[in-house]
């Protein structure tokens, strides 16, 4: 029986998207296209805020750091994902697997903390505006970001530890997308009470206290933009933090459902549903979402690709 256990956990198969047929390379295509995209969107928004002096502002500084962090995000599980649409054996190896759910959940709580710390700076920005430039100094912005990627990192490792141990024997096929706590712990051939109360208690304090910040932060926000007596004054507010907060609701809207709860069955139809939400379409709508809610942003884009134009084209004399 242990040299069965052995075996079997050398890999597991990832079905992926079942029941495609004909459609595979439909969406292996759509898949791809969204995965470029959400590259160049993400590369294109991190370099020009970087290159920009005019963007050189502690909001923009979080928003670039989320830009890079969605390029890593994204490349966790999107590639393994198109090669399965392209190959019958969709085989991964058990240290791959626990790898691929490390990362993706030491990324996605890094998120979670750069979203926060995101809503900070504005209630800052907005509520304190004239204690801003003391308070969030680029020492701080630092600080704080390099704080969000520590905690995202570390948070994820006792959960890892916890499933490495479980014995793993016979039926090994993870019926997900990718490799991840809840799918691989259906698999496991032992009670797995004790790590579904882990991951639920370090996920409801990752993701409800998180997001419990960012509303308080809202509701303070918001209780101060309608203080603001002119219309034009409160739109100008409102329209800072507003890509933000659609940002919060649709990330924070399909893990808080995914992740923060006591039970080990699932439904396969809806957690691949929200997989593809918070894996696939988040990373791809927060460029688009950044560039087109910020006329600042453009203008910033706009003066990057003409200066680089300019660089290009002979000096005339």
């Amino acid at each position: 029986m242990e040299s069965h256990n052995q075996s079997s956990l050398a890999e597991f198969v990832l079905l992926g998207f079942p029941r495609v047929g004909h459609i595979r390379g439909w969406l292996f295509v759509l898949l791809l296209l969204a995965y470029l995209f959400t590259i160049c969107g993400n590369m294109l928004i991190f370099l020009v805020i970087r290159l920009d002096a005019a963007l050189h502002t502690p909001m923009y500084h979080f928003v670039s750091i989320l830009s890079f962090l969605e390029l890593w995000y994204t490349a966790t599980t999107i590639p393994k994902m198109l090669a399965n649409l392209l190959s019958d054996k969709k085989a991964i190896s058990f240290a791959g697997c626990l790898l691929q759910t490390y990362f993706f959940h030491s990324l996605g709580a890094s998120e979670c903390y750069l979203l926060t710390a995101m809503a900070y700076d504005r209630y800052l920005a907005i509520c304190r505006p004239l204690h801003y430039p003391a308070i969030m100094t680029p020492v701080l912005c630092a600080k704080m970001a390099a704080g969000c990627w520590t905690c995202g990192f570390l948070c994820p490792i006792s959960e890892v530890i916890l499933v490495s141990q479980l014995p793993f024997c016979g039926y090994n096929e993870i019926q997900h997308i990718f490799c991840d706590f809840p799918p691989l712990l259906s698999l496991a051939c032992k009670d797995t009470s004790t790590n579904v109360l882990v991951d639920f208690a370090i996920n409801a304090f990752i993701i409800l206290i998180t997001f419990l910040f960012i509303m308080v932060s809202y509701g303070r926000i918001i209780g101060t933009v309608l203080k603001i007596k002119t219309i034009a004054g409160r739109k100008k507010a409102f329209s800072t933090c507003a890509s933000h907060l659609i940002v919060v609701l649709i990330f924070f809207g399909s893990i808080i459902f995914m992740y923060v709860r006591l039970k080990e069955s699932y439904s396969l139809t809806l957690d691949r549903t929200l997989a593809v939400v918070y894996s696939v379409l988040t990373p791809l709508v927060n460029p688009i979402i950044y560039s087109l809610r910020n006329k600042e942003l453009i203008k910033a884009i706009k003066r990057t690709i003409f200066r680089k134009g300019e660089r290009a084209s002979p000096t005339q004399h």
